[in-house]
């Protein structure tokens, strides 16, 4: 297993193209990474609080706004 050092590296030796190519690729990897997290997370209930207080806040700005 490389080190972060060794990645940091390793990135600064990409040329331009390849550099485009690796930001693409760890764009994605990163948003489905946080998406799995995210996933789990809602599953397990750790978003029904927040949830549950975007709900209020947003029936109680409505009934306001009429």
């Amino acid at each position: 297993m490389k080190t972060v050092e060794e990645i940091q590296r390793a990135v600064e030796l990409l040329s331009a193209q390849e550099l485009v190519r690796f930001r693409i690729w760890f764009e994605v990897f990163d948003a489905d990474r946080f998406d799995a997290v995210l996933m789990r997370d809602a599953e397990a209930g750790k978003l029904d609080a927040l949830a549950s207080d975007a709900i209020v806040h947003h029936r109680t700005r409505q009934s306001r706004d009429l």
